[in-house]
C-alpha cells in the first residue's frame, strides 16, 4: 500500500481503471473482475462522472452505475477507494461551484454512497476562477462528501496555481496528479510537473500506462482490426515505440511474466506514482496487472528501459 500524497488514504500499486465498465465489460464481466481485484490485493477504482459516454448507447455514468451496484451488492464500500471525476459529463462541462455540486450529486447517486474518497477536477476550466472551483470543493469536503482531491489534465503552470490559490485561501490542496505517462509518452509527466508534484508532496496516478494498450503486446500494425481501442493505439505505432515494446517483451520472457507487468513495474520506480491507473476488458488480463506490484526489475534491466524510452524529438 502507498498513500496518496498527504491524504491518510491508503490505496493499492496499482488502481483498477472503471472506464471500461458498461463498455467493453458489461456488468456480469465487470463485477467478476471487481472481486477478482479486490481479492489479490487491490483496493481502489479510478471512475468519472462521464465514463463511458463515448460508447455506443451510453449518455455518461454507466460505469459509477455499475460499481455503485457492485458495491452495494457485496456491502464493501469501506473497503474499496473510490475515486472518480467532475468536469467532462455530458451537459455539465466545467468546474463551476454549479457544475462541481450538480456532478458530484449525480456521481454520489449512482455510486450509492455518501463520500467519494479522491475527487479529481477531470480537466482545467480556464473560464471558472481557481477559487470558485477550490471553494466549491473545500465545501464538499467540509460536508463530508469528498475525502480528498486532486486534478487530471493540468499544465504545470495551472496546478501550481492552484496550489497556491488554496495556500493563500487556507483551502484544501490537490493531493494527487493524473497526467498521461508511460514508457513510450514521458515527456509529458517528466520534467516541470514531476519536480512540481516533488516539491508540493503529490503522487502521480498515470492514466494510460498501458499507451491504450500497445504496451501489452498483443497489437501489431496489422491486427487492429474492429478493436473498440484501435482508433487510440494505433497513435503509437512509430519505429521508437516498437522498439521500446522489444525490449518490455525481453525482460517480460526472461521473467516469465507479460509485458503488460513489466511496463507497470516500470512505472512504480518513478519519482512521485503511487500507482498506475489500468483497465481490463477480461478477467485473462487482471493477473499481468497484479504482478506488476511485486514484479522487482534489475537495475540493468530498469537502466535498458529508461534508455530505450528516453523522449526523442518528435520526428523519431
Amino acid at each position: 500500500m502507498v498513500q496518496i500524497g498527504n491524504s491518510g488514504i491508503d490505496i493499492s500499486r496499482v488502481v483498477l481503471g472503471g472506464n471500461v465498465f458498461g463498455w467493453t465489460a458489461d456488468e456480469e464481466s465487470s463485477f467478476a473482475i471487481l472481486d477478482a481485484y479486490l481479492d489479490g490485493g487491490g483496493n481502489s477504482v479510478d471512475l468519472a462522472d462521464s465514463y463511458p459516454h463515448w460508447a455506443q448507447g451510453c449518455r455518461g455514468g454507466e460505469s459509477e452505475q455499475i460499481v455503485g451496484r457492485w458495491m452495494a451488492d457485496r456491502g464493501n464500500r469501506d473497503a474499496v477507494v473510490v475515486a472518480t471525476k467532475v468536469g467532462k459529463f455530458p451537459g455539465n462541462y466545467g468546474l463551476s461551484r454549479e457544475q462541481i455540486n450538480a456532478g458530484l450529486r449525480g456521481s454520489l447517486e449512482r455510486l450509492q454512497t455518501e463520500y467519494v474518497d479522491l475527487y479529481y477536477c477531470h480537466l482545467d476550466d480556464p473560464q471558472t476562477p481557481l477559487e470558485e472551483t477550490l471553494e466549491a470543493l473545500a465545501e464538499q469536503i467540509e460536508a463530508g462528501r469528498i475525502r480528498a482531491i486532486a486534478a487530471s489534465n493540468y499544465s504545470t503552470e495551472r496546478l501550481a496555481a492552484a496550489l497556491a490559490t488554496s495556500d493563500r485561501l487556507g483551502l484544501p490542496r490537490f493531493v494527487a496528479v493524473q497526467p498521461q505517462y508511460s514508457l513510450v509518452v514521458r515527456d509529458e509527466f517528466e520534467g516541470s510537473l514531476q519536480q512540481l508534484c516533488e516539491r508540493e508532496g503529490l503522487s502521480c496516478l498515470p492514466f494510460w500506462p498501458l499507451a491504450a494498450g500497445f504496451l501489452t503486446g498483443k497489437y501489431t500494425t496489422s491486427d487492429i482490426g474492429d478493436s473498440p481501442r484501435g482508433r487510440h493505439v494505433a497513435q503509437f505505432f512509430t519505429e521508437r515505440n516498437w522498439q521500446v515494446l522489444a525490449v518490455v517483451r525481453d525482460i517480460a520472457v526472461s521473467h516469465g511474466v507479460e509485458p503488460t507487468t513489466v511496463a507497470l513495474a516500470w512505472l512504480l520506480t518513478r519519482p512521485t506514482v503511487a500507482a498506475p491507473v489500468a483497465s481490463v476488458s477480461r478477467m485473462s488480463q487482471l493477473p499481468a496487472l497484479m504482478q506488476s506490484m511485486t514484479l522487482e526489475l534489475t537495475v540493468d534491466e530498469l537502466a535498458e528501459l529508461d534508455e530505450v524510452s528516453a523522449p526523442r524529438s518528435a520526428s523519431s
